[in-house]
């Protein structure tokens, strides 16, 4: 007891001293027992937040990304007309822009033209390989004529009914027509494989038919891509490049599209955050640009390779100074998209909260 506690007890009644000395050790009793219970608090405390943390990974390292497009088309023009204006919305099947047909109708017309000569060429084929078949008949019954012939000068020349040159004549004219009759037929035969080998073939079958008609289908095709259509929902950008009048070279990209209808968040954890992170998981992020607004959306997929991994100067480890770095794993995360949700943009910064549904036990705390 402290000589001041002495003294006040010593200047107060008798009933006072005894309640300022029970104060006084209820102190003593209760000081340490306070002390103990607030570590323990704390340690309880520290407890708890680490069995319920390690759940939900944050990750500020990530943007939303939109499917991007530059529009091109594979046939080379002179720009006839641009539909759409920059910024502008368009629709899946709109028309974004011309070119001038005029080459590409010409063409066409020439492809159907050629194709419509095929056809008439073979048809004549057909009707010559059959005038081939009737002068082999006719070649034919020449022969047998020459033969008769043949056959009766040789029992005249014995007993000098017909002159020796006769005989001659007749047996020449006779092989003579045997070998035209030779000679059609090949040519018979080359004619029928023309025809494929079949002299009733249907025009359209034929090689030569064929070959035309894809030349129209090219012609078409070409046409048909003169005129450049938008291939989903998305938002026009950098338009600006073209204007009618300007040639446009095939492959070469006339200016951007932004879908509007396929758009994901990129989310780039640190490797060691991805322990419990699967497919499926549920997400909740925030757009720097919306403040106070909430999205939800799903895991869809881990990349299987870091974002260093198709650097055009990848890392290299195999020398001695060696530093290890933490790499970053890109992860995708489908929008759910609501009524009334405002226009997310490729680009802008988001913050990606990934409910893993892991729970701690103390006994991860066990090597």
């Amino acid at each position: 007891m402290s000589q001041a506690s002495a003294t006040e007890i010593g200047r107060a009644p008798r009933g006072a001293v005894g309640s300022t000395l029970r104060r006084h050790a209820r102190v003593r009793v209760l000081r340490p027992l306070l002390m103990l219970g607030g570590i323990v608090v704390v340690a309880v405390g520290a407890g708890y937040f680490w069995l319920a943390g390690g759940r939900v990974i944050s990750i500020d390292n990530a943007y939303v990304r939109a499917g991007k497009l530059s529009v091109a088309t594979d046939v080379s023009g002179i720009v006839q007309d641009v539909t759409v204006k920059e910024g502008a919305h368009v629709r899946r099947g709109d028309v974004l822009f011309r070119l001038d047909p005029r080459q590409f109708e010409i063409a066409l017309e020439g492809a159907k033209a050629s194709l419509a000569q095929v056809g008439l060429q073979m048809e004549g084929a057909k009707r010559d390989y059959q005038r081939m078949q009737r002068d082999i008949e006719a070649k034919q019954a020449q022969v047998q004529s020459d033969q008769a012939s043949f056959d009766r000068f040789a029992n005249l020349v014995k007993g000098g009914g017909v002159t020796r040159a006769e005989y001659d004549d007749a047996r020449f004219k006779l092989a003579a027509d045997r070998a035209a009759v030779e000679s059609l037929k090949v040519l018979a035969l080359v004619q029928l494989a023309r025809l494929g080998g079949d002299p009733d073939i249907d025009v359209a079958r034929t090689p030569e038919y064929l070959k035309a008609k894809a030349q129209v289908e090219e012609a078409q095709r070409q046409l048909d891509h003169s005129v450049v259509h938008a291939p989903f929902d998305a938002v026009a950008t950098q338009v600006d490049q073209i204007q009618p009048g300007t040639y446009l070279a095939a492959s070469v990209a006339a200016f951007g599209l932004v879908s509007t209808e396929h758009m994901w968040i990129e989310a780039n954890p640190k490797e060691t955050e991805l322990t419990n992170v699967k497919p499926g998981d549920p997400v909740r992020f925030t757009v720097d640009t919306y403040p106070g607004r909430t999205w939800q959306g799903t895991v869809e997929s881990i990349a299987p390779n870091s974002g260093s991994e198709f650097s055009i100067l990848p890392a290299q480890n195999s020398s001695g100074n060696w530093v290890k770095v933490v790499q970053r794993i890109p992860v995708r995360v489908r929008v759910d998209r609501r009524p009334g949700d405002p226009d997310l943009r490729a680009g802008m910064s988001v913050v990606v909260d990934i409910d893993t549904g892991h729970v701690r036990h103390f006994s991860d705390l066990i090597p």
